[in-house]
């Protein structure tokens, strides 16, 4: 009797651990099924998503009423000859009076200057003709007058807005240079290292 309890109770115990199977068979297969529905739904979320930015877009229109076709031909980037501008003296508060160069070189100035120049110009310029990040300073002070020179380097930012030379280097260059905040002692000591340079 013992042994007929005990194989009714380990056919009980397997009927129902073969449910537990079954059960838990069933609910992997109904998550799998509702898995793909979900990456189903978020696929065809993002077509139409995409079909809807893409449709906001103006497309162009022709107008056939108008006989008038623009004439105008495409304007270059670079500013020509912007009005108020002197392309000699750039644009700042430094003017060849102000300065007073008399052709010789200041070596304490100068030195100052290169200390300068060490810490806020040679991570981008060399003393050389050679692009590192900007343009090379050898004969800068040949090409350009010492006002356009203090009035650039004290103060970029108008210049780069306004003179064609130097948005013609910012194409070639690539980087707009920043304002590095000099005041009047240091860009007058670097134009006198950049003086010394091209001696």
């Amino acid at each position: 009797m013992f042994i007929f309890c005990m194989i009714i109770i380990m056919c009980t115990n397997l009927t129902l651990m073969t449910n537990v199977i079954n059960k838990r068979r069933q609910y992997k297969d109904l998550c799998t099924i509702k898995l793909y529905q979900m990456k189903k739904l978020i696929v065809i979320g993002f077509v139409a998503s995409l079909l809807f930015i893409m449709s906001c877009g103006e497309s162009p229109k022709s107008d056939n009423n108008t006989s008038e076709t623009n004439s105008e031909s495409p304007k270059s980037m670079l500013n020509e000859k912007p009005e108020g501008y002197d392309p000699k003296r750039g644009e700042g508060k430094y003017t060849a009076e102000m300065l007073k160069l008399d052709g010789t070189i200041d070596d304490a100035k100068a030195k100052t200057g290169e200390g300068i120049v060490g810490v806020k110009c040679a991570s981008c310029h060399k003393m050389t003709d050679e692009k590192l990040v900007g343009p090379g300073w050898k004969g800068v002070t040949t090409r350009r007058t010492p006002e356009w020179i203090m009035n650039f380097i004290s103060n970029p930012d108008p210049m780069i807005e306004k003179d064609p030379a130097v948005q013609a280097q910012l194409e070639l260059c690539l980087v707009r240079m920043p304002n590095q905040g000099l005041n009047d002692d240091e860009a007058r000591n670097i134009l006198e290292y950049m003086l010394k340079n091209d001696k």
